[in-house]
């Protein structure tokens, strides 16, 4: 047995920054083969707990050991119908890999030394794919005389509609743009998340029978009032958080300060890198400050760089973070992949007020320091500002990422539908059923802005539920 994780294969940095193509490459046959031998296939695999949708790991990743790969790929599916994007997008080093015992106990971030579930579950996933085995050995039950609406098309819609569908319930997903996959596609740029994999997977679901309406905007094209009135049994809303939060600070307002929603949105679903071939822009500068620490902010500070690549301008990218980098909510590997990449970070830093030109252009952005102090509501130590220690960054284009909130549309034509103070729609825990009857939530309008992983876990649940109601029926 390795004592050390097979590191996955990657494209250099300095070739990766000139393109959006996928950064790492997975693993080869060999190399997931020496991975999966280093699983000790504990009598009780705590991983499992690990994991928001409860995959069986321990027996996929023996699968693998045995050279029987479309078994392990049917033990993922068992539980989660999306292996290609859960392998490259999720947390795991805050999920499975972290209750891994290989976890080494003294090691500064959680997970090192732990196998590389996500990389195998990636592997698997893309044997799947090559192999077309997606379809193949799906089981179904009969509930024909039933349809579903699920509202969003992100994460939570997709995994609810998936599990609904191999029920056989009819299934129609209203989206609100033009493309399907919500967040996966506007939200993730496509060197972390390619498009033939977001849409191998959407595929698939099509093949199951579930039906997406695009350009809907439910709320506004029809209320869920009228949905039920159209026969729908029951409702899923998956909406999402696309709102932006911002610093509320003074030159907030200047030009060439985006939202990382537009940002990204320009970027990822408008394809604004190969402006003029695609036709909406975007722009970029020569000293570019990214605000914040999540993934999203490591998305934006990447893909920042590669514009600027392209540009033909110094690669001048800086995340500024309140914390430091052991409070960081982004993931290891996405923080570890923009350090190799070139982009600066300063830590203990809050912004304090942008300053323009003449023509109303960002030009500096004025910092304080920091120091943390005793821990908040998120269980972190608050940053407190230092007084008498202002100082000037360098602005020409700043992208704020600090969280994103849920859309107001759908919630204020449903007046019926109780939210918490945050427009979060409030759910039963246990069924994810809302405060109306046969209305199911689930991700980032339930609990604010998540993972992947844990909106299809919501997601999850409350087609358990909604299937539960309709077997009654």
């Amino acid at each position: 047995m390795k004592k050390e994780p097979i590191k996955v294969r990657e494209v250099s940095a300095a070739t990766r920054t000139g393109n959006f193509q996928e950064v790492v490459l997975g693993y080869s046959e060999d190399e997931a083969l020496g991975e999966a031998s280093r699983c000790l296939q504990c009598k009780n695999p705590v991983c499992i707990s690990g994991c928001p949708v409860g995959i069986d790991i321990k027996k996929f990743i023996y699968q693998i050991t045995q050279k029987d790969y479309p078994a392990a790929y049917f033990t993922i599916r068992e539980k989660n119908n999306f292996p290609l994007i859960c392998g490259r997008v999720c947390p795991a080093e805050y999920q499975c890999r972290k209750t891994c015992v290989l976890t080494k106990k003294d090691a500064p971030f959680a997970s090192e030394g732990a196998i590389n579930i996500h990389f195998l579950e990636r592997f698997v996933g893309d044997y799947g794919k090559n192999n077309d085995l997606a379809v193949s050995q799906e089981k179904e039950e009969k509930f024909s005389k039933f349809k579903v609406a699920v509202v969003g098309s992100g994460p939570a819609g997709l995994c609810c509609a998936g599990e609904l569908a191999r029920k056989g319930i009819k299934v129609d997903i209203f989206e609100s743009l033009h493309k399907t996959g919500g967040v996966l596609r506007y939200g993730i740029p496509p060197f972390r998340l390619p498009w033939d994999v977001l849409d191998f997977e959407i595929n698939y679901l099509k093949k199951l029978g579930v039906n997406f309406i695009t350009n809907f905007l439910v709320g506004k094209a029809k209320t869920i009032k009228e949905l039920f009135n159209e026969g729908y049994s029951n409702v899923f809303l998956g909406l999402g958080a696309g709102v932006p939060s911002f610093l509320g600070i003074k030159g907030e307002n200047l030009c060439n300060i985006y939202s990382v929603n537009e940002f990204l949105v320009r970027v990822n679903l408008m394809s604004a890198y190969k402006f003029p071939e695609f036709h909406t822009p975007v722009n970029i500068g020569k000293n570019v400050l990214i605000v914040g620490g999540g993934n999203t902010a490591m998305d934006a500070a990447r893909v920042a760089l590669r514009l600027q690549k392209l540009k033909g301008y110094p690669l001048n990218t800086t995340i500024i973070y309140r914390r430091t980098e052991m409070e960081m909510p982004a993931r290891r590997l996405e923080i570890e992949h923009a350090k190799e990449e070139g982009i600066k970070f300063e830590f203990l830093v809050s912004p304090k007020e942008f300053i323009g030109d003449e023509q109303g252009f960002v030009r500096k952005l004025i910092c304080l320091r920091a120091q943390l102090g005793e821990p908040d509501s998120s269980g972190r130590r608050r940053p407190v500002v230092i007084e008498g220690s202002e100082f000037e960054m360098d602005c020409d284009l700043s992208v704020i990422a600090v969280g994103l909130k849920a859309n107001q549309i759908l919630i204020n034509a449903t007046p019926e539908l109780k939210t918490d103070k945050y427009s979060d729609v409030i759910v039963d825990a246990a069924t994810m059923e809302s405060s109306i009857k046969g209305v199911f939530a689930g991700g980032d309008i339930v609990g604010g802005e998540g993972t992947v992983i844990e909106a299809m876990g919501m997601a999850k649940t409350a087609a358990q539920s909604i299937i539960g109601e309709l077997s009654k029926k």
